[in-house]
């Protein structure tokens, strides 16, 4: 018995390898705080007025497919960074709104299937770099056995920063890590290689990181003060994490196993920390704003991963996404330039205007993409896992990645599908949601998340099909002409919400 056990086991172990040499790489790329107008190709799509280009990201575009209608799943950072890991709308988690200290409670589930597992189990040798974005497990200092918890409106020094003892990229899919777990902006101040502290000098302690300590380096702390590595910089953030997975590209690329990247940017959340130098280009001080210094920069790391890929001879069967976590910045300077981070769009990130969700989605792939695509489809950011599913042929579980659909079927056959019969998203700190069917908005205020029925109040009512901008002379919520579309519009989302049934198509 054991010895036929062992041949199945050979048998399918076979199969998986093959099917896995046969797969192409993947890199997908999430940045953080990026509109549809800080992406050139993007931008002149409705403009001339190009005040910074991104020549690498546009080439990927001119010769991919770009997703015109796109969306990340929330306004705001941490909710959409948890539905486009696991496919599922944030409203399914325990924190709707998200998770945002790195020492509070994870919202993925230990079973829940998220992209690193989903490229795990394809035979995938699977990577994750970058700002991770919501909660995981460290210790406490008085008691290595028990996790810490606690508040985020104080320093929090009670916590083992050495290592992630649960819930991080480790334990959720992901066989190699290099992380900052808050990304640059929040505690703890410090990077993590496959779960461990990375020292970034050979003299460098844990120590509490002050305003005051940054204030030498000229860095203005984003959040709460707390422990971090003596040496934190994050002006050198881009450059340690870029060279990372350039290193990860060379090191994979010729192995039996196809490689898998998942890389979250820091660029370009605030605060603003572009490099002096990245790759042998100037990026520090060359744009009107330091914002749009992450701009640039943001666009040469994508350089070196595709020089990377080049290189090792790959590029051609590496399948690239890239889109971003919400809608672009709306920073002063940057808007005196006549930069628009989001193009003709309302608004910008954590609004529920069309500007704090629309974003940009490119998928790139020369070796099957052979001719260049601007699809209308409305998507969403959470449909990267059900595409990867797709690309590797497998059966997701009906209780997993509710609500992920798969875009092979535009990607490589140029179907006219509707990935979804209509878009549930959400703004950020305003507790807005949105439906939008056909190019009809309809914007929702919920008072409490678990009973998010009671005491809505209705916002707007726009058609983006006449009204893309969401002029608010053309707010239609008032006019009794469109209360049966209100009524509908609201029941839609309500009944959806309530019954937890899933909105994708697999």
């Amino acid at each position: 018995m054991k010895k036929i056990n062992i041949f199945i086991y050979l048998i399918i172990t076979s199969v998986q390898i093959a099917i896995a040499q046969d797969n192409p790489n993947v890199i997908v790329v999430l940045a953080d705080d990026i509109g549809v107008g800080d992406i050139s190709y993007y931008r002149k799509l409705n403009s001339d007025n190009i005040i910074v280009e991104t020549p690498t990201i546009d080439k990927l575009a001119k010769k991919g497919v770009l997703f015109k209608n796109a969306y990340s799943p929330a306004a705001l950072c941490a909710p959409s960074r948890y539905s486009i890991m696991t496919g599922n709308h944030s409203y399914r988690s325990y924190a709707p709104r998200g998770v945002w200290g790195s020492y509070q409670q994870s919202p993925i589930e230990k079973k829940q299937l998220t992209l690193g597992t989903l490229m795990q189990q394809a035979g995938y040798k699977t990577s994750f770099f970058g700002k991770w974005g919501f909660g995981m497990d460290f210790a406490r200092k008085d008691n290595p056995n028990q996790t810490y918890r606690g508040p985020r409106n104080k320093p929090e020094l009670d916590v083992d920063i050495t290592k992630v003892i649960d819930r991080g990229p480790q334990q959720n899919g992901f066989d190699y890590s290099y992380m900052y777990p808050a990304g640059i902006q929040d505690a703890p101040y410090a990077v993590y290689e496959n779960g461990l502290m990375t020292p970034l000098n050979k003299d460098s302690k844990i120590v509490q990181i002050t305003q005051k300590n940054m204030d030498k380096i000229g860095f203005k702390l984003d959040k709460m003060e707390g422990l971090g590595d003596s040496y934190w910089n994050p002006f050198n953030a881009s450059n340690l994490l870029i060279n990372k997975a350039v290193n990860f590209i060379d090191k994979n690329s010729k192995s039996k196993k196809p490689f898998f990247m998942y890389y979250c940017t820091q660029a370009v959340h605030k605060p603003h920390t572009p490099s002096k130098e990245i790759n042998g280009t100037k990026i520090a001080g060359t744009t009107p704003s330091k914002h749009l210094d992450m701009v640039k920069e943001l666009d040469i790391q994508i350089e070196m991963l595709i020089k990377a890929l080049k290189k090792k001879g790959v590029y051609h069967n590496t399948l690239i996404i890239f889109t971003s976590d919400n809608g672009g910045l709306l920073i002063p300077e940057t808007i005196k330039s006549g930069h628009k981070s989001n193009d003709i769009f309302r608004g910008g990130k954590n609004q529920a205007y069309e500007g704090g969700n629309r974003v940009p989605f490119i998928i790139h792939w020369p070796d099957k993409i052979k001719k260049p695509l601007i699809a209308n489809q409305p998507i969403l950011g959470l449909d990267i896992l059900g595409t990867l599913a797709g690309l590797t042929n497998q059966h997701v579980e009906n209780n997993q990645a509710m609500d992920s659909s798969n875009l092979l079927p535009i990607l490589i056959e140029g179907k006219d599908i509707q990935p979804h019969p209509y878009l549930m998203t959400q703004s950020g700190t305003g507790k807005e949601v949105m439906i939008t069917e056909n190019g009809w908005k309809l914007i929702i205020k919920i008072k409490n998340e678990d009973t998010f029925i009671t005491n809505q109040k209705l916002i707007a009512l726009f058609n983006l099909n006449e009204n893309p901008s969401e002029i608010e002379k053309q707010n239609l919520i008032n006019n009794p002409v469109y209360k049966e579309k209100v009524t509908y519009l609201l029941n839609r989302y309500n009944q959806t919400r309530t019954s937890k049934i899933p909105t994708g198509i697999k």
